[in-house]
């Protein structure tokens, strides 16, 4: 324990307390929350606005880019994918099998994330052809080309196997690309929540400018 904590300190709160002052007009405040404080996980410029109002501005300024993720087994690292998904602004997060995830890594952040959901990787397919979207998959497979030095197309949909298994043969088989992230330890493999962080921000580097 810090030596100049005491057991009286105060815990530390997340957000704000009720606003003080006038309130402001705009519509995007919620009165609940300008009456009662904003203990939201949002950043600050979104203090005490309303869901809907987040979620509007968010959509004017989402990335091309779209993350998909399979979840045969329940894969507990689907809240992870949608909270970063959220923090690098994709446009959408892609769920391939199983509809049922755990919602708790993703802190309510899919509030505020669009989510679809596919039943089979061929829906996912027919999906991503529609839109024009080129599916990548990022998995340490034999052939892969390495994510660092891949030029990424700033349209198309990161695909991400479950945790284990990695890509399914269906879903190697419709990724037009493959990418593999450079490792230097003994594991075979990293975390599928942390390998869609690390593809995210490959992405975020080559086609975004800094945020405001």
């Amino acid at each position: 324990m810090d030596e100049d904590a005491s057991p009286e300190a105060a815990p530390y709160e997340v957000g704000v307390g009720p606003w003080s002052g006038k309130w402001p007009e705009d519509p995007r405040y919620d009165r609940a929350l300008l009456a009662n404080g904003d203990r939201r996980n949002v950043a600050d410029r979104y203090r005490y606005w309303t869901m809907d109002a987040i979620v509007a501005d968010l959509d004017t300024r989402r990335h091309a880019f779209h993350v998909a993720i399979e979840n045969w087994g329940h894969d507990f690292n689907i809240g992870s994918v949608v909270r970063t998904a959220n923090a690098f602004l994709a446009a959408e997060v892609h769920i391939v099998g199983r509809r049922r995830w755990n919602r708790r890594g993703a802190m309510v952040t899919d509030r505020y994330q669009h989510v679809r959901h596919h039943s089979t990787i061929d829906e996912l397919v027919a999906w991503a052809d529609g839109a024009g979207l080129p599916l990548l998959g990022v998995d340490n497979l034999p052939g892969s080309a390495p994510l660092e030095s891949a030029e990424l197309p700033r349209e198309s949909v990161l695909v991400f196997g479950q945790e284990g298994p990695g890509l399914s043969d269906a879903a190697r088989a419709a990724c037009v690309a493959t990418y593999s992230i450079a490792q230097y330890g003994s594991t075979r493999s990293i975390n599928a929540g942390a390998a869609a962080a690390i593809a995210m921000h490959t992405w975020i580097r080559q086609h975004a400018p800094p945020p405001h």
